[in-house]
């Protein structure tokens, strides 16, 4: 893992000696592989020079690192617990933050402030009960740890606190500890990460259904932190939907259910004040969850739609019909060319004849503008009979909007692409120019507005703070939430505190709207507000 960037050490973007764009590794479905249009796309769009870089800083200075501020009786006390712990300066940076963008920006630059005094890692629930109860008898600040994916800030020390700061790291509380084959509940340790969660639950046949954009380093115990929403909830739910039980222990003692009934008709629900508390209330360690047999069948899907309004009105039919796929997802004009300018080469001619025989079809037959068609990937999973139904009927209500079918390979490069998308982010930083992504969910009559309000908000507040090279702003919509991807390119050393800046009245702007402000997985940032 990198500590200084997303993802895995030996995966990443890069322009070769020959300036071609590619992606290292052997992880994903493009690693390994020329992007030949990335380039072209990345210099025109932005203004970047690829002979002007900014390298992020290779290694930790450990001179950087202040001393921690350690309280012994609460470490002898730990040592008796039999509870691991460590106040190497490398582990305590790396659990230093999450990925704000401000935060890896100055972890590039060899910038580092406070830092956790301490790291522990507990084995158990009993661990993380005698650790939350030795330090509320010594005066020790907490912060639980799951996969480092948070962007809300949650992770950063505050400069101005004195108390020794402990993060306790959750990752060796990784095991499901039995399966309900009966009841199809499964009840995991929260440590677990998303994807070693679905790989055990897959070996005895079962799944969660859950796939956050981050599943890959996220922890179960994240996603009922942040009350996180995956990519599949059309069919699986949200992680609300999917939580039968949750342990979580506090400063009071520890805080459960006593009752595991699918529904109880008394009021308030406790699970309520858990999800998303973001690790204010407590250490959640153990979750009961609903699991589901692995589908027997999935089919991806994609459509081609003349402009934007079109597409948002399709996405509104499917919702009232209540015929949504397990993920659909419509991208506006510029995430489409951005999109397509991720693309692999083309492994042989015919290939290549085809890809322009389409473009062709699609732009002069049927008169699609280039610049303003965009398009929707979609996921069918489930019985194949039901799930070929399905198709057909979410494809005959495109049609209704002008939609043309583009394809399964093209709903399956983009719906892959959700994995490698951070990856990005670190690249652009390497020649100054910066990425960030938010959401919000909004009431079906004010999506558009919002879209374009928003693209507005942000070209004058980045224009107002002297931001060099205009901001490319991209719009995503699923049948729930609506997502922005702001990207811009600019020298100033000053570029991640202004990002900060620029991402505050933002997150007014829409809250003034009325909308609601959704925070899934690794994709809102909270303003870039401290931890308190």
């Amino acid at each position: 893992m990198k500590w200084n960037g997303w993802g895995y050490s030996d995966s990443r973007f890069l322009f070769n000696k020959k300036g071609q764009a590619e992606f290292t590794g052997k992880r994903y479905r493009l690693s390994g592989l020329i992007l030949p249009s990335l380039k072209d796309w990345f210099e025109g769009t932005f203004g970047a020079n690829l002979q002007h870089k900014s390298p992020a800083t290779p290694t930790v200075n450990l001179s950087a690192v202040a001393p921690p501020n350690l309280n012994e009786p609460f470490i002898e006390d730990l040592k008796a617990a039999g509870v691991a712990a460590s106040h190497d300066p490398e582990d305590r940076v790396f659990r230093a933050h999450g990925h704000c963008l401000h935060e890896i920006f100055a972890l590039r630059e060899g910038r580092i402030g406070r830092v956790p005094d301490m790291v522990v890692w507990p084995s158990c629930h009993s661990d993380v009960e005698k650790i939350v109860e030795l330090a509320c008898k010594h005066n020790v600040c907490l912060i639980p740890y799951g996969g480092g994916t948070s962007v809300s800030s949650a992770l950063e020390c505050p400069h101005e606190e004195t108390r020794s700061i402990v993060s306790l790291d959750t990752s060796q509380m990784n095991r499901i500890l039995w399966i309900d084959e009966k009841n199809l509940t499964a009840h995991v340790e929260a440590g677990i990460i998303g994807q070693d969660l679905e790989r055990q639950l897959n070996e005895h046949g079962y799944c969660t259904g859950h796939e956050p954009d981050s599943m890959e380093f996220s922890s179960l115990g994240g996603w009922v932190a942040t009350r996180a929403s995956g990519m599949k909830k059309n069919i699986y739910g949200n992680i609300e939907d999917l939580v039968v039980h949750i342990k979580m222990v506090t400063p009071r003692g520890v805080i459960e259910k006593s009752c595991l009934g699918p529904r109880m008709s008394t009021g308030p629900d406790i699970h309520h004040f858990i999800l998303g508390s973001e690790g204010t209330l407590g250490v959640v360690t153990e979750v009961t969850m609903k699991i589901r047999p692995i589908p027997e069948y999935q089919k991806y899907g994609s459509v081609v739609f003349p402009n934007f309004q079109q597409g948002v009105a399709c996405l509104r039919e499917v919702a009232r019909q209540r015929c949504a796929p397990a993920s659909i997802r419509l991208m506006d004009n510029e995430q489409f060319q951005f999109g397509h300018a991720l693309k692999p080469q083309v492994s042989s001619i015919f290939t290549s004849f085809l890809d322009g025989l389409k473009k062709f079809y699609i732009t002069k037959f049927k008169g699609f503008d280039p610049h303003h068609l965009c398009v929707a990937t979609l996921l069918f999973e489930g019985d194949r009979g039901k799930v070929l139904q399905h198709e057909k009927q979410v494809y005959d209500i495109a049609a209704k909007f002008g939609g043309l079918a583009a394809g399964e390979d093209n709903g399956q490069r983009g719906y892959m692409l959700t994995f490698v998308i951070a990856y990005l982010r670190d690249l652009g930083m390497d020649y100054y120019v910066i990425g960030e992504s938010f959401e919000t969910s909004v009431p079906w009559d004010r999506v558009l507005d919002l879209c374009r309000n928003v693209k507005e908000r942000i070209v004058r507040e980045c224009k107002e703070r002297g931001v060099q090279f205009p901001p490319l702003s991209t719009r995503r919509c699923t049948d729930t939430h609506t997502h922005t991807h702001t990207h811009t390119h600019t020298r100033s050393q000053r570029l991640a505190q202004e990002r900060k800046h620029v991402n505050v009245p933002l997150f007014l702007f829409v809250s003034f709207c009325g909308h609601k402000r959704s925070r899934r997985s690794h994709k809102f940032d909270l303003a870039g507000r401290p931890f308190r």
